[in-house]
């Protein structure tokens, strides 16, 4: 939709660049960047209406070009004013200005969306319920009062709403509810908030919820009420301490009383998820918003910023000794994710509770979110009690970002709504259009063309029938939302990932890239630059490797497409090969049977110990995380665990603040470094087994000495390579260093020896990086001429 207020003059009316015979002049503007579904056309108008000026604006494929006449100094000012007074969710970038020939008239006019030769299109994540939105929800005199689907052009779904660009209501999943007489009105009143606001509805127009409950054992959800009764009988059963499952912006949630013990028991029993920690969505109270909050979890003024910025993401911060949370929200753990509700819907639901709510993704653990109302219906109904749905369309699942604390600055952990799509740009430009598949567990896709690369948010584990659907979905959605179809795609080296299987089906050229190369490359086109070495350590979990091994330890030297390996972890053979990732005793097995240290009970069956001396199921492997996995079946007994990470998660918690705080005993020994016969230095972790296992250290203490070894091994590698080669900059990268105790105790000892420190901050650090990091990895072999691997 658009309104046409004010015809154009011909431009035989005037030459270009001369005075009208009016004295007025024109200037044609071409805006790129966040300029489509952030309320930038609104703006452009009111503004040109301020300075009292003529012309018109319209969306041109992703940009805006906006045409003003008037006085020099009125359109002078404008060009200024456009850019620095800009809405919050803007970013534009003047890209071109000529002169034009001037209008003739007053009046200024939103024009119809136009195509152009060639896009520039940025689709604009979604965000979160603005202040004057949540003014209006709980005003009894607005006719939206209590509405779980306002919004205005500073707020509401982006990403999940939009089905093609231009950026108009017809292109969006709201095309199918013809606005209300009063909507309408408000939509084209230049001086509402609401004006060209795309997604506007109210209750007479917009979508509903509805609640199904299920009734008994074994049965079928049945309706049982609609709009405002839905939403009472909704807190009825959340307050009675029942499970409920929500459709909010981009998927599926599944609700419960946060500080029940009971409730939430009966959540992971019923999602079969039985340690993986759970978010919690607390009320909005107090003046900053953040009081019902800081009742449960300590928060330092960066987190306090995050939780607060537009992105709403989950923050994972220190939890209370006082707090009335349930113990099984996140066992064994320190931190708890908690956020703000971001929809209108979730400030209802979390205003008439009163209390904070577990608000865990909708799905089935690993895989994408659930958006569907049928899908919910079939996948969900074993979880829950009951199911509040609504009609408005999901056109694509967005789970909730994470964010952790590192050294001064939010760093993502996990890459979604509010954060995503994520647009960067490339240190080189592409001949091509590229897709990058990432790998194979936090699966992102990117898509690359010219000097851009765009991000898509969190898609899911690989492995399932419904990840990979997903993840072809994603695939296909960011070519047709973008406007560019890749000629060829990027993948990870491993033949058995689910997304190297694709990219082999897909019919592109296919290119694949070692995953701690990958790994490398992100790192160093995000944040250190392409230009110069850098020494990256590269820590992880698995990966393949180019020795056909699995490594996880690696240090490179280097810039993308030409990094060099300089030093790794002393490899060990993993009993069991990938049963290890979730089962902590097996690489403790393996690093004690490798050094002949005597097991602790209880002892592994004999015909494993047979298979591991024979090498059956036995891959060798330089992996730091499971060598993190090794020390936290030694030092806390974890045998088991039931989500990636947690035995590190557990033993990063279990350490605290000991090593910070000066509580550990500096009688540990330094791991040696030695190089194998073909140069490359390996940093050799048996004495730690020996500290590991003192009984005369308490658990706290010899899990804050592990970390401590590690980070003053970093040291010595970077001392080591700086002697050999000059280098002065390093940076993190992989999984390990999620874990803020290690990344805050490297870089300590990095910057005293005189280091510059890089780590990722708005990608994610872990798997999560990789489609970006095969993208730049990609680039730079091309820029150097070296073939791929």
């Amino acid at each position: 939709m658009s309104v046409a207020l004010q015809s154009i003059a011909s431009p035989a009316e005037a030459a270009p660049g001369a005075m009208g015979a009016s004295g007025r002049i024109a200037r044609r503007l071409r805006l790129a960047g966040h300029v489509q579904g952030v309320g930038f056309r609104p703006f452009v108008y009111r503004l040109a209406h301020e300075l009292e000026l003529a012309g018109t604006v319209r969306n041109l494929n992703g940009e805006v070009e906006v045409l003003v006449s008037g006085p020099a100094s009125a359109v002078e000012r404008f060009a200024r004013e456009v850019i620095a007074r800009a809405p919050p969710l803007a970013r534009p970038r003047l890209i071109a200005e000529d002169e034009a020939a001037p209008v003739q008239g007053p009046g200024f006019a939103i024009l119809e969306s136009a195509a152009g030769e060639s896009a520039r299109i940025f689709v604009p994540p979604d965000s979160f319920t603005c202040d004057a939105c949540l003014a209006e929800l709980a005003d009894p005199t607005s006719r939206r009062y209590r509405y779980p689907f306002i919004n205005c052009t500073q707020c509401g779904p982006r990403y999940t709403l939009i089905e093609a660009l231009p950026y108009d209501r017809s292109n969006t999943t709201m095309g199918k509810f013809a606005l209300c007489a009063p909507c309408r009105e408000e939509y084209e009143r230049p001086s509402d908030r609401r004006f060209h606001a795309e997604p506007v509805a109210c209750a007479a127009c917009g979508p509903v919820v509805w609640l199904e409950e299920v009734r008994s054992v074994g049965g079928g959800p049945t309706l049982t009420a609609r709009g405002e009764p839905a939403l009472t009988r909704s807190i009825e059963l959340l307050l009675a301490g029942g499970i409920l499952a929500v459709k909010g912006v981009g998927g599926y949630h599944l609700l419960c009383d946060a500080t029940s013990e009971e409730a939430v028991s009966r959540l992971r029993a019923r999602k079969r998820r039985p340690d993986k920690p759970l978010a919690v969505m607390f009320p909005q109270t107090g003046a900053d918003g953040l009081a019902s909050l800081r009742s449960e979890v300590e928060l330092t003024e960066l987190e306090a910023q995050v939780l607060v910025s537009p992105a709403r993401p989950i923050v994972l911060a220190r939890r209370r000794a006082d707090s009335r949370l349930a113990r099984q929200i996140a066992p064994g753990l320190a931190e708890v994710g908690v956020f703000l509700p971001y929809s209108p819907l979730h400030h209802l639901l979390l205003i008439d509770t009163g209390r904070p709510l577990v608000a865990t993704s909708g799905n089935v653990s690993g895989e994408p979110v659930i958006t569907d109302v049928a899908e919910a219906r079939e996948r969900l109904s074993a979880v829950a009690d009951a199911s509040l749905h609504h009609d408005r369309p999901i056109a694509r699942p967005a789970d909730d970002s994470v964010v952790r604390s590192v050294l001064g600055r939010p760093r993502t952990l996990r890459l979604g709504r509010g954060l995503a799509p994520l647009e960067l740009s490339l240190p080189w430009r592409l001949e091509r259009p590229v897709l990058a598949t990432g790998g194979h567990l936090k699966t992102t896709i990117a898509l690359a063309w010219e000097d851009r690369v765009v991000v898509s948010p969190h898609i899911a584990d690989m492995g399932t029938a419904r990840s990979e659907r997903v993840f072809a979905q994603v695939a296909a959605d960011l070519q047709r939302l973008y406007g560019v179809r890749a000629t060829e795609v990027v993948c990870d080296a491993h033949p058995d990932y689910a997304t190297t299987a694709w990219a082999e089906r897909s019919g592109l050229t296919v290119n694949r890239v070692w995953h701690h190369h990958a790994h490398a490359s992100a790192v160093a086109g995000e944040v250190a630059g392409a230009e110069g070495p850098l020494l990256v350590f590269a820590w992880d979990g698995t990966g393949l490797g180019a020795d056909g091994t699995l490594w996880g330890g690696e240090t490179f030297l280097g810039a993308p497409g030409s990094w060099r390996r300089v030093a790794s972890l002393r490899p060990f053979r993993l009993p069991g090969g990938e049963r290890a990732a979730r089962a902590p005793w097996r690489s403790a097995a393996g690093v004690c049977w490798e050094t002949g240290t005597a097991l602790s009970e209880p002892q592994p069956d004999a015909r494993l110990y047979r298979a591991w001396q024979n090498g059956v199921n036995a891959p060798r492997t330089s992996s730091v995380g499971r060598l993190f996995d090794a020390a936290a079946a030694l030092v806390l007994g974890v045998r088991e665990v039931s989500y990636e990470g947690q035995g590190p998660m557990r033993l990063e918690a279990a350490a605290g603040l000991a090593v910070l705080s000066g509580h550990c005993a500096g009688d540990y020994p330094p791991l040696p470094l030695r190089p194998d016969p073909q140069g490359l230095l390996r940093l050799d972790w048996e004495p730690l087994l020996g500290a590991l296992l003192r009984t005369d250290r308490s658990a706290a203490e010899r899990a804050a000495a592990f970390h401590a070894t590690l980070a003053a091994s970093i040291v010595a590698i970077a001392r080591h390579e700086r002697r050999a080669s000059g280098i002065g900059r390093v940076a993190f990268t992989g999984g390990v260093f999620q874990n803020a105790l290690l990344s805050e105790l490297a870089y300590r000892g990095l910057t005293s020896a005189g280091f510059q420190v890089f780590l990722s901050e708005r990608l994610p650090c872990n798997d999560g990086g990789l489609s970006y990091g095969q993208i730049i990895e990609l680039a730079g072999r091309r820029s150097r001429g070296v073939a791929p691997c």
